[in-house]
């Protein structure tokens, strides 16, 4: 499907549509002359209605068939040429509905000599009559009389309704009068809308040209405002109902924000007023520049396409982008992985990018209606309060801040950075012309500017100096500054991460992350984030943390390491800044290591010794300390809605006390026998204080091993020692506890040791819909086992109480031999169809240093339901007993991690030991993921 060498109609709803391309001739078939030709020595002799009819489907549908095949073809050959497809669609529609039409009025209810009432044209409206169809796109039809519908108009319609249907279309249809069609118009902004569009497909032209002739000096042109301002609420609606972002990761390309549905918007308002019937005669009312024109160009032609191509994967009207569909449409469309990226990664980034322009263009497009006096934009909030004089250059214009004067703006590139600084400065929003003053000469933010001593000063006050720099970095990031500024940064500018973890794009989610830093930062998540804000309230060095924050994922999308990558280049970036070298190694380092602190605190069990004395090593320093702590929390933040959560609080929030008091007081002090002296002395302090007598005291805190104090709250272990105490062997004693603090529901259990304990209830768990976080389990001198789960629902947060009982039940259940997991998982365990295209290579890592008396598992996979027990089952049958589990969940990516020993309490130390049990849980991952796919 060849492109057109230069940009054309949006949608001539005057003309008829002329033959695409991807058809040859059309089809031959469906020539109008030919078609009617075929038809008339068909039905020659058939007299019988039904027959006709029967006849008149079983020919137009093997037509129609050839012809689509013709269309799906010259989409494979050119996958991106998306208006082609959709008007070579409209062409084969508007040749049907004329065949149709041709029967019924000449076969079906022949009238030579109708009567001027009996006058009937049949018009497209809506999508249609745009000449724009994807492949399952309605048939919208406006059956046009001229007055009161006739009997003889009735029986045309009906004929031709039946034959569409016949032939499997989808019609919306209505049937009407001129004066119907205003007096509807008048009340119904929907009818009115799809009006705007119309377009004669076949019957009389006078009828239908007597409607174009009405609809402006009778209903159009008195009732511009009224139509402007309800398309606009429209939009604002679908954008709500949408997400409200742009960024939204599986997005409705019809609906949502940059969709379809937006440029179409413009495309509706400018021909209400103007009577424009091509996109391009916007350039000559001057609403675009040739450019900008060339931007919708290519922004529609594209979304035709992704749309097209959803149509057609799916066989049915589908607009969501979800991230099945992503795959196979980046493949459709030409897209190949490249080193360091998927191949549906580039093709959403092609997405977004249009996405973003499309909203350039509708601001450009709202200001020159407002420069026309056919719109006003609703007051900004604020705009009556005292303002800031401004700075020479600069001027106020409907409420926004604008340029005096262009020419001698644009003589200093620096004038660009002073623009944001102006506004931040102010607090006046920026005015559309100035956006497009700035978009269109990005080419003067060259390397001399880049390296210039007072660009890199601006640069930092717009960061720095102003209490919150989202705003203007944002427009920085829409308009092409902050890539124009940055290069290093325009690589990830709408650049997709294909998982369910991350929510935004990287840029976005850079942005994020500072809006959550500057937040932190004027206290307004001292409740949420005291641990934060207090280090944010002291000595900190804030222009290295702004950085750290804002560069933070500037190595994504490379074959490397993005962590390390991504800190050489913004070694280079802050010294182009001119940042001291002290600070330059600091934000390096902060970049390098801004997973560290996460992994550690989500992924290991931060009560060992070990590695609390390991973590330490590597930040050597409190200042370290205190800005890593902060960038980690405004990363997660930075995520999306919801990944921040009080149990991720309260690990970080442990982690750092802990390891501030081991820089503090010295490595030396961080030792296990310590650490169970005062776990022992906190449990006896609290038995005593609920009447516990000396001798039981001494009895439970001489039952357990040196593990088990170092591992557990003291809460926690008050809690075993009352389920502990006088326990039967054949007794299993349960404690559910819904923990708000930490976002999470503690279930204990205490019961006779066996093997596979853990795995079974794991499992049993599981079988209710718990999301595991996190698990220990110890047995005692003499002989049972205490193990707690620290478990989630489906959204994240602790069990609702009335939920509690069928969760007892369960597990109840499971342990008494009743339900079995595995069984029980066959229907359970699938993964989403949504999630599929995920990759998640399995990676499973033994470490023998990380632990002083234990070996650790790290199991990096793809997450389901069943996965921890089918690990835990998997260690149990190779006799390796689970100390603490330590479960971290990254969307559809989970990490596992075990704290192990062999039968003999003994670390993994033999590889051949170690390469056998791998080799057993990836053969367990493989099966189950099998299973669930089945």
């Amino acid at each position: 499907m060849t492109a057109p060498a230069t940009p054309g109609a949006a949608g001539d709803p005057a003309a008829p549509v002329q033959s695409a391309p991807a058809l040859p001739g059309a089809h031959a078939l469906f020539d109008p002359d030919r078609l009617a030709a075929a038809l008339d020595e068909r039905l020659a002799g058939l007299a019988d209605a039904r027959a006709i009819r029967d006849a008149t489907v079983d020919l137009l549908s093997r037509a129609r068939a050839e012809a689509m095949a013709d269309i799906v073809a010259g989409l494979a050959s050119h996958p991106r040429a998306g208006r082609e497809t959709v008007r070579a669609i409209a062409t084969l529609t508007d040749a049907t509905v004329r065949a149709v039409h041709h029967v019924a009025t000449c076969h079906l209810h022949p009238n030579p000599h109708p009567t001027e009432a009996e006058r009937l044209a049949v018009v497209a409206v809506g999508g249609y009559g745009r000449a724009e169809m994807a492949p399952q796109s309605d048939v919208d039809l406006l059956f046009l009389a001229p007055w009161k519908i006739s009997g003889w108009i009735e029986s045309i319609v009906e004929s031709m309704l039946y034959m569409l249907w016949d032939l499997k279309l989808k019609i919306g249809h209505a049937t009407r009068s001129l004066d119907e069609c205003l007096r509807l118009g008048e009340r119904d902004m929907t009818i009115r809308t799809s009006l705007l569009e119309h377009r004669r497909i076949c019957g009389d032209a006078l009828t239908a040209e007597t409607l174009r002739d009405r609809l402006w000096p009778e209903l159009f042109e008195r009732t511009i405002p009224e139509f402007i301002e309800a398309k606009l609420a429209e939009r604002a609606q679908r954008h709500k109902r949408q997400g409200g972002q742009r960024y939204v990761l599986e997005p409705n390309i019809k609906e949502g924000k940059g969709g379809l549905r937006d440029l179409q918007t413009l495309y509706w308002i400018a021909k209400y007023i103007h009577r424009v019937d091509r996109a391009v005669e916007l350039v000559d009312l001057g609403f675009f520049t040739r450019d900008e024109h060339a931007t919708f160009w290519a922004a529609e032609d594209f979304l035709w396409a992704v749309r097209c191509h959803l149509h057609l994967i799916a066989g049915r009207a589908v607009d969501v982008l979800s991230f099945d569909m992503q795959v196979e449409v980046a493949a459709r469309m030409g897209y190949h992985d490249t080193t360091g990226r998927r191949a549906v990664e580039i093709f959403m980034q092609d997405y977004f990018r249009h996405a973003t322009r499309v909203g350039e263009l509708t601001r450009v497009f709202l200001t020159a209606l407002e420069q026309r006096h056919v719109y006003r934009a609703p007051l900004l909030p604020g705009i009556f309060r005292r303002r800031r004089a401004l700075r020479p250059g600069f001027t106020e214009k409907t409420g926004r801040l604008t340029i005096d004067a262009p020419d001698a703006f644009l003589t200093d590139p620096l004038n660009i950075l002073r623009l944001f600084q102006e506004a931040l400065r102010t607090a006046i929003l920026l005015h559309p012309d100035a956006m497009r003053l700035v978009a269109a000469n990005l080419w003067r933010i060259d390397d001399r500017m880049r390296h210039d001593p007072e660009a890199a000063r601006i640069f930092l006050d717009l960061l720095l100096g102003h209490g919150n720099p989202v705003r203007s970095l944002r427009r920085m990031n829409e308009l092409g500054v902050l890539g124009a500024y940055i290069p290093e940064f325009e690589r990830v500018v709408a650049m997709m991460q294909f998982n369910v973890y991350h929510h935004f794009t990287v840029d976005e989610h850079s942005i994020q992350c500072v809006a959550a830093l500057s937040a932190i930062e004027r206290g307004d998540e001292q409740e949420d984030l005291p641990l934060v804000s207090a280090i944010m309230q002291g000595p900190i060095d804030r222009t290295v943390i702004y950085l750290a924050t804002l560069l933070h994922d500037i190595g994504k999308g490379r074959p490397e390491d993005h962590s390390i990558i991504g800190a050489q280049i913004a070694r280079k970036v802050c010294q182009r800044l001119r940042l001291a070298p002290e600070q330059v190694e600091l934000v390096e380092w902060l970049i390098r290591n801004h997973l560290l602190m996460s992994d550690v605190a989500q992924k290991r069990d931060i009560a060992d010794p070990r590695t609390l004395r390991d973590f330490a090593k590597a930040v050597r320093t409190r200042r370290r300390l205190d800005l890593l702590t902060v960038l980690t929390v405004c990363d997660i933040r930075g995520v999306g809605p919801g990944t921040w959560n009080n149990w991720k609080a309260v690990l970080i929030r442990k982690l750092y006390q802990q390891t501030a008091d081991a820089l503090d007081n010295g490595l030396e002090d961080v030792n296990r026998e310590q650490r169970v002296d005062e776990a022992r002395r906190s449990l006896r302090h609290l038995l005593t204080a609920q009447g516990w007598e000396p001798r039981s005291i001494r009895a439970e805190t001489q039952r357990h091993y040196d593990s088990y104090w170092q591992g557990l709250p003291t809460d926690t272990q008050q809690v075993f020692a009352r389920l502990l105490r006088g326990i039967r062997d054949d007794e299993i004693r349960i404690d559910l506890d819904p923990d708000l603090k930490r976002d999470a529901t503690r279930a204990a259990f205490a019961l006779a040791d066996h093997p596979g304990i853990f795995s079974r209830l794991a499992g049993s768990l599981a079988l209710v819909g718990a999301n595991v976080v996190d698990a220990r389990t110890y047995t005692t001198r003499d002989g049972y086992a205490t193990a707690v789960f620290w478990i989630q629902d489906e959204a994240g947060h602790p069990y609702a109480a009335d939920r509690l009982p069928r969760l007892r039940r369960m597990i109840e259940r499971t342990l008494a031999g009743e339900v079995v997991p595995r069984e029980a998982f066959a229907d359970r365990d699938k993964v989403k169809k949504r999630e599929r295209a995920f990759r998640f290579p399995t990676h499973v890592t033994f470490d023998n240093e990380g632990s002083e008396i234990y070996t650790i598992i790290e199991v990096d996979t793809r997450d389901r339901p069943g996965l921890l027990y089918d690990l835990t089952r998997t260690l149990a049958q190779n006799h390796i007993q689970i100390a603490s589990a330590v479960i971290a969940t990254f969307g559809a990516q989970v990490v596992d991690t075990f704290y192990v020993k062999d039968m003999f309490g003994l670390k993994l130390h033999q590889q051949a030991r170690r390469d056998a049990l791998e080799r057993r849980l990836r053969q367990a991952i493989r099966e189950g993921a099998e299973r669930a796919a089945a």
